[in-house]
């Protein structure tokens, strides 16, 4: 669930109806205004919130961010943020990807702060001027060794796969192959039932085939009765 707004507006008109915001899972608010570095409306109620999009609302610190313990992925790019995110590990303490391009970090020492992020793989700090120091992708790995990815690709120029669709992917695989066996066990049972009925035709097919039924071996042992009858009979003239 997000929601997005193309002109600058307050954020709680974008949700002043909405009911139960404790299970927004994703929220995007970007082009709207900030008030003194303040998003209105956006509260620690959103406790299940994990991707918040604050793009472009004129941000010039994250002090004002409120407790998302649940926060995976951040975006802050295109704002006006210099320093000060150490408040980020002690409010989003489950941050795994943080955009910060756009913004106006020009010191490694600026970074310091994520250290303490201790999920942090992905960090994103294009167009930033910290990036035209020499050696800032050495040092920024050097500074934060949780993270994998600095601007889409890791420490061994390895451009980063979509972590979503990984997950997604996998999640799909296992339940296809679920799905396919529990399909392939039905399948077994329909093809042995139809077996069986095709053998018991055959059965009865081959017995009218040979003459054989009922009525038939009825009259056999009526005629093995007369015949031993007939003998019985005859035995005493044999003696005599």
């Amino acid at each position: 669930m997000g929601y997005s707004s193309r002109r600058p507006r307050r954020a709680n008109e974008e949700w002043e109806n909405i009911a139960c915001v404790d299970t927004v899972r994703e929220l995007v608010l970007d082009n709207c205004s900030s008030n003194e570095g303040k998003i209105e409306g956006l509260t620690e109620e959103f406790v299940n919130l994990e991707f918040l999009s604050l793009i472009n609302v004129g941000l010039i610190s994250v002090t004002n961010l409120p407790r998302l313990e649940k926060l995976k992925k951040l975006e802050l790019s295109d704002n006006r943020i210099s320093g000060g995110l150490d408040v980020l590990a002690e409010k989003l303490p489950n941050l795994t990807h943080l955009n910060l391009s756009g913004n106006k970090l020009k010191d490694i020492s600026t970074l310091e702060p994520l250290k303490k992020l201790d999920s942090l793989k992905s960090l994103n700090l294009f167009n930033c001027e910290v990036t035209n120091l020499n050696d800032y992708r050495e040092s920024v790995f050097k500074l934060l060794p949780q993270l994998t990815y600095l601007d889409g690709y890791d420490v061994e120029d390895r451009e980063a796969p979509d972590s979503d669709g990984e997950v997604n992917g996998d999640d799909d695989e296992e339940g296809n192959e679920d799905g396919k066996e529990h399909f392939d066990e039905e399948d077994g049972d329909e093809e042995e039932g139809v077996v069986g009925e095709e053998d018991e035709v055959s059965g009865d097919k081959e017995e009218e085939d040979l003459g054989i039924d009922d009525d038939d071996e009825d009259n056999d042992e009526d005629e093995v009765k007369a015949v031993q009858g007939e003998k019985r009979k005859r035995e005493p003239d044999d003696d005599d």
